[in-house]
């Protein structure tokens, strides 16, 4: 990056952040919008809450970095839905030199106790949504970070890649796989400019897997409820989405860091 100012130290580049309108996807918009990024925000069902998220940032930022902020549709399980959108990103913000691989899915099914319990179907749907949509964009926005000298991709996993968790084999299957290849393309890009690093969360309250405090998730989420207790954390709460957003944040502006997963989970799961 060049010509970046103190205070907008991410001007002129673009982010495309998929899953947008959940917890984590727009505090990680609103955090990128705040340092002069342009952001092309995803949604695949809430084009409300993108619509509002793309007022917000415009009165807020787009006259003072002149950067532009539109909302774009797309169910990331339909590859073709997910080429449409990368094309259209580019066609009207610009190609996008921050891609953040947030859209995440159960399949639906959380608490799986068998693994006959998840059809091939359901699990092949939940590899789209999870890992394969994210390797698809990532295909399609790295070589214009080639081209440029410079790039930031970024996989939002889960401690399920790590752990198994306890949604289902779908869901923790497609988030480890995430973690290889976030390992290869690292080692692959990192003379080019390019990082690349995972996150992975757990017990994330105010997002759409975890809507609520852990004492409204023990009544929603049973399957969930043990670990949801503040005091199964080691540091006595859940986190946030703002959390989640701060380490994100972390990761685009450190070119330092890259091949990394770091699980940001309340210490609940030592590596």
């Amino acid at each position: 990056m060049t010509d970046k100012s103190h205070e907008a130290p991410l001007k002129g580049e673009v982010a495309l952040i998929t899953g947008a309108t959940g917890g984590i996807g727009k505090a990680t918009t609103q955090l990128l919008a705040n340092l002069g990024c342009s952001v092309a925000v995803h949604f695949n069902s809430d084009k409300d809450g993108a619509d509002a998220l793309v007022q917000e940032l415009g009165d807020t930022h787009a006259k003072k970095f002149g950067t532009k902020f539109l909302a774009f549709g797309a169910d990331v399980g339909d590859y073709e839905q997910v080429r449409t959108l990368h094309s259209d990103v580019v066609k009207h913000i610009g190609p996008p030199t921050i891609l953040v691989n947030n859209a995440g899915s159960t399949g639906g099914q959380s608490g799986v106790k068998s693994v006959g319990d998840v059809s091939i179907n359901d699990f092949e749907k939940t590899w789209r949504v999870n890992c394969g949509s994210a390797y698809l964009l990532t295909q399609l926005c790295i070589p214009n970070m080639e081209k440029q000298g410079y790039g930031r991709v970024i996989f939002v996993s889960s401690v399920a890649g790590i752990t198994g968790g306890i949604i289902g084999p779908h869901y923790a299957s497609s988030k480890s796989a995430l973690h290889g290849l976030i390992h290869w393309l690292a080692n692959t890009y990192a003379k080019k400019g390019i990082t690349v690093n995972g996150i992975a969360p757990a017990l994330i309250e105010q997002t759409k897997m975890l809507p609520g405090s852990s004492e409204e998730l023990s009544k929603t989420r049973p399957w969930c409820m043990m670990l949801t207790k503040a005091s199964e954390v080691p540091i006595g709460r859940l986190g946030t989405p703002d959390e989640i957003a701060d380490t994100i944040l972390w990761m685009v502006k450190t070119g330092y860091v890259t091949n990394k997963i770091i699980a940001v989970d309340g210490g609940m799961f030592p590596q």
